[in-house]
Order: structure tokens, then sequence, then C-alpha cells
């Protein structure tokens, strides 16, 4: 059992929340990846766990303000005004975690590398939704994007590193992230209501034709309209050809740099994904 995102349940399983509303995953490869790095290629092993489950923590602040809809309740519905309500303080409590945290054992610096990398992070989302909001979005920068963001406050302590591991640790952080990205969009596009935005929608909409592209700008389709659209345009055969390429490169990189020990822990780390991409339903569409 991983001991960070058991310590994190501390602070996210509360009653209230669980009861009335939904969190995102706790950022596991992230996690398990940066704990690695700063135990076994930095000078602050000491702190590994609490640097770790602070960011994780700041993490989750980012991706459960990100579900919060842009859409207003009706008054009268209670539960659906109460669950907005508690994502945005669940989202506000846990970015509020990490400053307590480190600010109680002493480590103002990593207080100043997380703040940053959120101020980072909110221009970076801005960049994406005016690009969507022009209709200019495209899929590759729609990936890259959500890679930046998911990645930046786990990247921010690449200044921790030992100087002969920050590369690797950059390449291995990218390469993580981009799979994880990936393996959400693939779940994101199996409802109609998590399609619309996501990656599959921008790659079928630059491609699409007038009507189809009328079409995914109003929202207006099923899930029989939005897996005809996928089908048509093999959006799962894509991404799942991203991933294994992806795959490919963090493995294959992961020899270039002289450690057993972290070659071990970072083939560790993948196996969901090698996993996933053996699986014989997912072989076939490869």
């Amino acid at each position: 059992m991983d001991p960070i995102s058991e310590t994190a349940k501390k602070y996210t399983e509360y009653d209230m929340i669980q009861k009335y509303t939904d969190l995102p995953e706790f950022p596991n490869f992230r996690a398990k990846l940066l704990y690695l790095f700063l135990d076994k290629c930095s000078q602050s092993m000491s702190a590994s766990e609490l640097f770790t489950l602070v960011t994780s923590l700041a993490q989750m602040g980012i991706d459960t303000h990100e579900l919060v809809p842009n859409t207003h309740a009706s008054p009268e519905d209670s539960r659906e005004n109460r669950a907005k309500q508690l994502k945005i303080l669940a989202g506000d409590y846990f970015s509020s975690v990490y400053y307590h945290l480190l600010a109680e054992n002493g480590h103002v610096d990593a207080i100043n590398l997380i703040a940053q990398a959120i101020c980072e992070v909110n221009r970076l989302k801005m960049n994406v939704y005016t690009r969507m909001r022009q209709w200019k979005l495209t899929a590759e920068e729609y990936i890259q994007n959500m890679v930046h963001i998911k990645s930046q406050i786990f990247a921010s302590f690449s200044k921790l590193m030992e100087e002969n591991c920050q590369s690797f640790w950059s390449d291995m952080l990218k390469g993580l992230t981009k799979c994880e990205v990936i393996m959400s969009e693939l779940k994101r596009m199996e409802t109609a209501q998590l399609f619309h935005g996501g990656w599959a929608f921008w790659f079928i909409f630059q491609s699409a034709s007038k009507d189809e592209k009328n079409q995914l700008q109003s929202a207006d389709y099923d899930i029989g309209k939005m897996n005809a659209l996928v089908l048509k345009y093999q959006v799962k055969s894509q991404l799942i050809s991203m991933l294994d390429e992806q795959l490919k490169q963090i493995l294959n990189g992961v020899h270039q740099f002289d450690s057993e020990k972290l070659t071990k822990d970072i083939y560790q780390i993948s196996e969901p994904f090698l996993r996933y991409l053996t699986t014989p339903k997912v072989m076939e569409e490869v």
C-alpha cells in the first residue's frame, strides 16, 4: 500500500465531501515519481515524503476546482448546489494544506516553489481556455498544455535535485504525466458529458466537416452521435498508439541513466500503463 496516498486520506476523506460530491483521483504516478527522485537524487531525503504529500494535495486542489461546473444549478436543486460549494471549499482547503504543513516544518523555500508553480498553472489554464473559446485549440496543443498543467507543481522541485538528475527527472516526469493524461482521455470519451472539450473533441474538430463542427460547437450530440464520430475518426486507436509510443520512450530513456535502482522503480511505476496496453481488447485497437 502506498504510504503517501494513505497519509493524504487524512486530508481528503471527509464524510461531508464523500456524501455530497466527488473528488479527483490522487496523482499517484507523479507522486511516486517525485518521491523516488527526492529520495534518491536530492539533498532533501529527510523531507521527501512531506514534499511529495503537500505537492500532491496542492495538485488535488487545482484538480478539484476544475470539477466545479460552469453552469448554475436551479435554486431548488439543493444537492447540486451543495456539491458545487463543497468542491470549491475542498479545492481551497487542499490548496492551503501545503502552506500549513510546510510552514509548520520550517520549509519556507518549498512554500515559494509551490506558490510560484500554482501561479504558472493558472496562467497556462487561462491560455488554454482562451484558445478553446476562440475554437483555435488543436489536439496536440491540448495534450501539451494538459501535461504542463499536470506536471508544473511537481516539476518545481527540480531545483532540489542533484544536477546530474535534473534532465532525467524532467524527461521522466513529462513522459509519465503524458501517459497519465492519455489514460484519462481514454476514460473521458466514454461519456458525452465528459467528451466535450477533451482531446477526442479537439482531434475530431480539427478534421470535421462543416456540419460536424456545428454539431460539436453546439454540443448537439448524445452518446450515439458521439460514438459515431469517435469510430469515424478512429479516436481510440489514435490515443492507444500515442500511449504505446510514449511508454516506449520512457522505458528506452530509463536505460540512459546509470542507476539500477531508479530503473527498476520507474519500470514499476510504469507497469499499469504496460498492463493496459497488453490486454487483448486494447491490442486489437493498435
